[in-house]
């Protein structure tokens, strides 16, 4: 049987230097580091190593060490804040081969792309962030106490690096955008309307956003802020709820559902809007739209497959009373808004799952849209049809057209047919695989206007 490995995590730590600069301190650097049953000495020499390699690359470049290569291993840095910076370390994928009767292991360097796991790195710092604030706010607020800031970072860390899958990670992770749901000028005009008249209604929500089957509608947030917001919803926080209620584990009723005739209710919150000691858990969040590290309780609310999510500043009260009366106002209209939407929606998806011929990713920087058909589902749970090679070519055509940083096109035939085209053009990109293996380069660049025609409601790209 012969031998294969894919990418796994080897190691994740923090590290500040400040903490530690005298010999003898070096263990004080440490802030969080997995796996944690790591000795101490091990954990020393890794800090001690990663301090080199960054003040060695520093005079040679103005910008910080991104990652170093080795043989079985790739190492990603960030500095996520001044001084205060997340190393991991991935292993490399192999496979046993067999030369002249002997066996040996190849390691499959190209695997591993640096652009993909930086991004994945720089996305744990920013959920990180999410529900706890940057370092630096976390030790203002407990008076510079370093070990309030190693139990948050031990707490949060510790699970949220077992979810990590990266064996499938992929260029969506370094684009990390958002499914947007483009809907008719009337029902866009009822939800502004129904966001306007909750906010004039209860002063204390300060921010909303309203999803529809994960793809968001409208956000009140500044688009940093609602990317890592929309990742959690769609990632965690909306899959966890939903298989709650295909096991039966959930008993949220509301007197208003049972006997008013809408299908509201809350995601977080009251599980029972009959009995006031069911108030459930309420997430906290940290936002950077008006002030830096506004905490906020997340307040979210479903009827059917519309979502309208809540930001309220901690200082606010939220009495039980609230609760019954937000209820009171949105569940019917969202019941309403959901049931015109669906009206909509299988028209739409139907129409941009036509070609299977052509597999295809968009994103534009401008408003973080996304858009691909080369995964099945939004939290590319389906995996990817196309093969995976191609889909590191995608990764790496994306990473030439960002280093150049200028606007231009590659297209390449690869040898199991595939032609791959790659386009960026005015802050947007457009990758497109297509199975024509007897097609030419005219016929090419023909389908993929075609298909931007088609599917990008003729988003101009220049020629």
């Amino acid at each position: 049987m012969s031998l294969r490995g894919s990418v796994t995590l080897k190691n994740f730590f923090i590290f500040n230097s400040n903490y530690g600069p005298r010999e003898g301190e070096e263990e004080k650097k440490t802030l969080f580091f997995y796996p944690g049953d790591t000795d101490i000495d091990t954990q020393i020499k890794a800090i001690g190593l990663c301090e080199a390699i960054v003040k060695f690359s520093e005079t040679f470049s103005d910008k910080s060490c991104e990652s170093m290569h080795m043989l079985k291993t790739r190492q990603l840095f960030l500095e996520a804040e001044k001084d205060f910076w997340i190393i991991m370390t991935v292993s490399i994928p192999f496979s046993e081969k067999t030369k002249d009767g002997q066996s040996y292991i190849e390691y499959r360097d190209d695997d591993v792309q640096d652009s993909v796991y930086q991004a994945v790195l720089l996305q744990t710092y920013k959920m990180f962030k999410l529900f706890n604030g940057t370092f630096t706010n976390i030790l203002a607020r407990s008076n510079n106490d370093v070990e309030s800031l190693k139990k948050r970072l031990d707490h949060f860390f510790s699970r949220y690096l077992l979810t990590l899958k990266l064996h499938q990670s992929d260029l969506l992770d370094v684009f990390n955008g958002i499914y947007f749901l483009p809907l008719d000028k009337n029902t866009y005009l009822q939800i502004q309307c129904l966001i306007n008249r909750l906010e004039a209604t209860f002063p204390i929500v300060k921010y909303t956003a309203f999803l529809y089957n994960d793809q968001l509608v409208w956000s009140g947030l500044e688009q940093d802020d609602m990317r890592t917001m929309y990742k959690y919803l769609t990632t965690s926080l909306f899959p966890t709820h939903l298989d709650q209620e295909l096991q039966g584990a959930t008993t949220r009723t509301s007197t208003s559902s049972q006997g008013s005739g809408h299908f509201g209710k809350f995601v977080t919150g009251p599980t029972n809007l009959d009995d006031p000691d069911s108030q459930g858990k309420i997430p906290r969040v940290f936002i950077h739209s008006e002030i830096d590290n506004e905490e906020c309780f997340l307040l979210v609310y479903k009827a059917l497959s519309a979502t309208i999510c809540m930001l309220i500043n901690v200082n606010s009260t939220m009495n039980f009373d609230f609760y019954r009366k937000t209820d009171s106002f949105l569940g019917p209209q969202m019941s309403k808004l959901a049931s015109d939407i669906t009206e909509q929606y299988p028209k739409r998806s139907a129409a941009s799952n036509a070609d299977t011929q052509f597999k295809f990713i968009y994103f534009n920087h401008m408003n973080l849209a996304q858009k691909t058909t080369l995964h099945i589902d939004i939290r590319k749970l389906s995996g990817v049809n196309i093969p995976q090679e191609t889909l590191r070519l995608l990764g790496d055509i994306n990473a030439d057209l960002t280093r150049n940083n200028e606007d231009g096109e590659t297209i390449v035939k690869t040898a199991s047919d595939f032609w791959v085209v790659g386009k960026k053009s005015d802050q947007r990109e457009f990758y497109v695989v297509i199975n024509q293996k007897n097609a030419n380069l005219i016929e090419i660049n023909e389908e993929v206007k075609k298909l931007c025609s088609t599917h990008l409601n003729s988003i101009f790209f220049l020629d």
